[in-house]
C-alpha cells in the first residue's frame, strides 16, 4: 500500500514517536524511508538549504547534525535504509515540499499537544499540512 514514506523527526518525544510508528509502518510494508529532520530557526530566515551551506552557529549546527544522525541511525539499527535531509524553519511548508519532490504516499508526524489559547492564536489565516501535502498523513500520538 505505501511504498515512499517521509518521516518528520525533530528530536522532541513527538518526533520519536513519529519515527518508531512510521518505523513499524515501513518495515510492515517494505517502503522506501526517508527520514526529514525539521528545526524551527531561531529568528535567522534559514531555507532549506543542504546543511554544509546553513549559516548557524557551530553549536546549533552540530546538535542539528546529532539530531539528525541519530534519527538516521535509528531507523537503520532496524533494518531500514533511511535516506535523512535536515532544514530549518517552517515545519507545513517543508514536509510538503520534501513529499511531493521525494513521491511519498505517506508522511508521519508526532503530534503536539497545545493549550487552548495556543490552538485559538494558531487559527491564523495558515494552511495546515492536511491542506497542503500531496499524501496520506500518519499522525502519532504517544502514550504518555
Amino acid at each position: 500500500m505505501y511504498r515512499n514514506i517521509l518521516l518528520c523527526y525533530d528530536g522532541s518525544e513527538e518526533g520519536i514517536n513519529a519515527l518508531k510508528e512510521g518505523a513499524d509502518v515501513a518495515l510492515a510494508m517494505n517502503a522506501h524511508t526517508h527520514l526529514l529532520a525539521i528545526l524551527r530557526s531561531s529568528g535567522a530566515d534559514l531555507s532549506a538549504e543542504p546543511l554544509g551551506a546553513t549559516h548557524l552557529p557551530d553549536e546549533h549546527q552540530q546538535a542539528a547534525m546529532r539530531i539528525l544522525r541519530e534519527g538516521v541511525e535509528w531507523l537503520k539499527a532496524r533494518n531500514l535504509d533511511a535516506q535523512g535531509q535536515l532544514v530549518f524553519g517552517d515545519p507545513v511548508g517543508h514536509i510538503a515540499t520534501c513529499a511531493r519532490s521525494l513521491g511519498c504516499d505517506l508522511v508521519v508526524v508526532g503530534h503536539r499537544h497545545r493549550s487552548r489559547l495556543a490552538r485559538w492564536w494558531s487559527e491564523a489565516e495558515e494552511e495546515t499540512l492536511l491542506e497542503r501535502a500531496p499524501c496520506s498523513i500518519l499522525v502519532a500520538l504517544g502514550k504518555a
